[in-house]
């Protein structure tokens, strides 16, 4: 199925199912009142909405080799054409900077995929390097080679990622990994002689680390039984940083010697926790860790490596953003190593902060969109850091803040598929009580409705996937048109078991806690029937991955209560999901569900 059938089928099965607001139906050619809305059901007060009649324009079967539609109404032009207009709305995420800070590498997608872009200055034309059919995930420039950039790529969507060199002289491009596993992070030393990449080629299950010349697969550097990952490397590339990944709650680094290959656990052993992100300092004898092994949130450490024996005692860990009562998400290090920028996750929006290393002073970043950033990059020799925002009233963008200048330029406006971003509706925050007495946040996209309009508005429930992810202010393309043009209100909301909460909020749902969860989403329900703009009676559930879950979940325990559910790919039982999945994937889920 493709991303614009697939779309337009889930915005029709809502639309119809839940029923329209006093705003063009989405089903139908003109303004119609929800009551007359053919995709629409009346019914007193008392009447389950189980008992409705089917919708009337529902009949036959179309097949067009891409989606079967049985029972459902055929897609009207103007909606398919509508839509389409939100669904090309485009993003840059930037992947690094040039070593003088004056251009970038980024993916925005012009075609159906992803493809790698040079962007010379802000604002500047956007110069495509990589025509793939294949998504590109990252890139960086190969360090002292002006004409070539590696590039990580999807093959086939089966998540087995392969790096490639591209020449920038002549286009072309060779296969540096093997063609057939899993390969995932990457790291080039400073003088570009050694590559090290992740990769589960020995086995298909554990993640090693591989080193290569960058010109293929290279050698077998480090074999590790589990999920590995790369963090940092000292700028003399003696010392490599590494992070095993357990759980989202327990997550631990160690620090490799590259000439011995001898690996020390850094992480405390006697207390579980998760530390998230790392960086080396510019000497390569200090650590910044970002971690939450002694506090609810993920704050910001400096770690001193002088003596390696006493790393793993915590308490000799110095907290630099105890006072910020949020997690602290990435990190990324100044090419003099005088400055710390890091985000922090703010009930969902994200803040640029940066540190002063000598100093230890914290200064907030000022003039960014309000939305969620990723990405930190500085530039190998220039007091520049790059990052993405996505917002809801932006599709996704690259910016750079300047040290010097103490400026944020943008790098790139992204087409928004023929839209006015002014119109796009900026969700508000709110909670709402569950089962037993705690606070749920939601994000509530408000619909835009006509002057004078009246009555209440249908509502379709986005549960984010993960299960542990958070449901965030970014732009979203299906959820922008319900709340904008459809007339229909939107509820993100983050029940327990998702992050940006603190690491016990973020366990309630684990193993026989996992409907806990569900039941949160039956006190948002509770919530709507309470809200005078929203009809408790029209509301539908939509998810995917994890969020699929929780859609059938929740049409199991409040099917009387709910209109509609749209589960895109998601789990039906969990017994099946763990002896189906990938290998180095079942690791992974037993600390949420069980074995």
């Amino acid at each position: 199925m493709t991303r614009a059938t697939s779309s337009i089928t889930t915005l029709l099965v809502l639309a119809t199912l839940v029923g329209c607001g006093s705003q063009p139906c989405p089903a139908c050619p003109s303004t119609t009142p929800a009551a007359e809305c053919p995709g629409t059901t009346t019914a007193s007060a008392d009447a389950p909405a189980t008992s409705a009649p089917a919708p009337a324009r529902a009949e036959g079967v179309v097949d067009d080799g891409v989606v079967r539609l049985d029972g459902t109404p055929e897609v009207p032009e103007a909606l398919h054409a509508r839509l389409q207009q939100y669904l090309e709305t485009r993003s840059a995420t930037v992947q690094e900077m040039s070593d003088d800070g004056r251009a970038m590498l980024l993916t925005t997608r012009f075609a159906d995929t992803a493809q790698l872009h040079l962007v010379s200055m802000p604002m500047g034309a956007r110069r495509q390097l990589t025509f793939s059919s294949e998504p590109v995930y990252g890139a960086a420039f190969y360090p002292n080679d002006e004409h070539s950039i590696l590039v990580h790529e999807d093959v086939g969507g089966s998540e087995n990622y392969q790096l490639y060199r591209l020449d920038l002289r002549t286009g072309r491009r060779a296969l540096v990994t093997d063609g057939r596993s899993r390969n995932i992070e990457f790291l080039f030393s400073r003088d570009g002689s050694r590559l090290l990449y992740v990769s589960n080629a020995r086995n298909g299950r554990d993640m090693d680390i591989w080193t290569s010349d960058g010109t293929g697969p290279g050698e077998l550097f480090l074999e590790r039984s589990g999920d590995w990952h790369l963090v940092d490397l000292t700028r003399d590339g003696s010392r490599l940083l590494l992070s095993e990944f357990v759980s989202i709650t327990d997550t631990r680094l160690y620090l490799v010697d590259v000439a011995t290959r001898a690996v020390t656990r850094i992480s405390p052993a006697d207390r579980v926790g998760a530390d998230r992100a790392a960086a080396f300092s510019a000497d390569g004898r200090t650590l910044y860790v970002v971690s939450d092994r002694a506090t609810e949130f993920a704050e910001l450490y400096e770690v001193s490596l002088s003596d390696v024996a006493h790393l793993s005692d915590v308490s000799t860990w110095r907290p630099l953003t105890r006072a910020i009562p949020w997690n602290v998400e990435e990190v990324a290090l100044s090419h003099d190593g005088r400055a710390l920028a890091f985000a922090v996750n703010v009930d969902g929006i994200s803040e640029l902060r940066v540190l002063d290393t000598r100093s230890r002073r914290v200064t907030p970043i000022t003039g960014l969109p309000r939305g969620v950033m990723t990405g930190l990059r500085f530039a190998r020799e220039a007091p520049v850091v790059a990052f993405s925002i996505s917002a809801s009233g932006l599709s996704g963008d690259a910016f750079t803040y300047d040290l010097r200048t103490r400026r944020v330029a943008r790098w790139t406006q992204s087409e928004m598929g023929g839209l006015d971003p002014a119109g796009f509706v900026e969700p508000e925050l709110v909670h709402f009580t569950s089962f037993d007495g705690r606070s749920i946040p939601a994000f509530y996209y408000r619909p835009r409705r006509p002057a004078g309009a009246s009555g209440r508005v249908p509502v379709v429930i986005n549960i984010h996937g993960g299960p542990e992810a958070q449901a965030r202010p970014w732009f979203a393309p299906l959820t922008q048109y319900l709340a904008n043009e459809a007339g229909i209100a939107v509820l993100t909301p983050n029940v327990r078991g998702s992050d940006g909460y603190g690491k016990s909020y973020l366990a309630l749902d684990d193993g026989r806690l996992r409907e806990d969860s569900v039941r949160d989403i039956g006190a948002l329900l509770d919530w709507i029937g309470t809200q005078p703009e929203l009809d408790g009676s029209r509301v539908a559930v939509f998810g995917g991955s994890y969020g699929g879950y929780m859609v059938l979940a929740s049409l199991v325990h409040f099917g009387e209560r709910l209109r509609a559910g749209v589960d895109i790919v998601g789990i039906a039982n969990f017994v099946t999901f763990l002896e189906n999945t990938a290998p180095y994937r079942r690791d992974l889920r037993r600390v949420e569900y069980g074995d």
